[in-house]
């Protein structure tokens, strides 16, 4: 089976594009990575740039519209968020809009979903934030509630925080079951049953080896639990590294790293990055997320491309 690649676009600051020509630029960049074999792309759902990012000042666009905008100028390549805050829209309305994204995408829709972590944003647009063993609450109710709305004609639910009554869902997904679940985070305790219970894909953060291998151990524990195949579930995680052409390239790029730079900065070639990602696929993991920070063209995007086919 072909190793998955996905394409998270965190960052929409390009220093030389000037805001007319922003998703122009954005949706360039979705189109490279299908024309290089990528999977999915996935933008985040925030309102302010995130600090692991930039500034919270730099530009972001929302979320919802700009998959619209990219299921518009793509053809084969899925779309999702990684992820959408459960906090910030009604989960019926969140599975109305992605089933309308997979009506107009052609079934090419995955449907990214946390408990949401960005007090400030928060704060700033006047949702409520509640504290985290209420929005874990909140997220397995709108799980619930978009799995019966993607394959029930006029489902109910009476939880203790949404409700719905007959709704409808129509026109109905055209994936069948409705887009794949992706459920956000590496919480062992509640995200990975969630995992189990209603997700068809993960994405993990780049942790240690000891660690992803044990929460994949967890993951596999709670899919018992739920009496759930674990191998139903694409696991995936962030590509640790930043993909370069050559050791010329790394060198400068490690040149210009600050002390204590995340792994992710690092560079790697080609080479070196096939033994990377060879490992996290001995380990279990059957796919990569690599971000646009790291793969800011459509040059780049080509060469992990490339990575794509020496890794199948």
């Amino acid at each position: 089976m072909s190793v998955y690649f996905g394409y998270h676009m965190p960052s929409f600051s390009f220093p030389e594009v000037p805001d007319g020509e922003l998703f122009d630029h954005v949706a360039g960049l979705a189109q490279a990575a299908e024309a290089a074999g990528f999977d999915h792309v996935t933008v985040m759902d925030h309102f302010y740039q995130i600090h692991t990012v930039g500034p919270e000042t730099e530009p972001m666009l929302e979320a919802y519209t700009t998959l619209g905008g990219l299921a518009a100028r793509t053809t084969r390549i899925r779309l999702g968020t990684l992820v959408t805050g459960v906090t910030y829209r009604n989960p019926a309305l969140v599975a109305k809009m992605a089933t309308t994204l997979d009506v107009i995408s052609s079934g090419r829709v995955i449907l990214g979903i946390g408990a949401a972590w960005n007090e400030d944003e928060h704060i700033g647009y006047g949702f409520e934030f509640p504290p985290v063993g209420e929005r874990m609450d909140r997220l397995d109710e709108a799980l619930r509630i978009a799995k019966l709305m993607f394959s029930e004609e006029r489902p109910s639910f009476d939880g203790r925080f949404y409700r719905i009554d007959r709704a409808l869902n129509r026109p109905r997904p055209i994936q069948p079951g409705g887009p794949k679940i992706l459920v956000g985070g590496v919480g062992e305790r509640r995200t990975l049953r969630l995992v189990a219970r209603y997700g068809d894909i993960s994405n993990f953060f780049a942790l240690p080896p000891d660690d992803l291998k044990r929460k994949l151990q967890v993951l596999e524990r709670h899919c018992e639990a739920e009496g759930r195949d674990p191998s139903t579930i694409l696991k995936t995680v962030m590509a640790p590294f930043t993909l370069v052409r050559d050791e010329r390239e790394a060198r400068a790029v490690t040149d210009r790293l600050p002390a204590g730079a995340p792994a992710m900065a690092r560079p790697a070639t080609p080479e070196q990055a096939v033994q990377i990602l060879g490992g996290y696929l001995d380990a279990g993991f059957q796919g990569f997320t690599f971000r646009n920070p790291n793969l800011s063209t459509p040059e780049l995007l080509g060469l992990a491309g490339d990575l794509k086919k020496m890794l199948s």
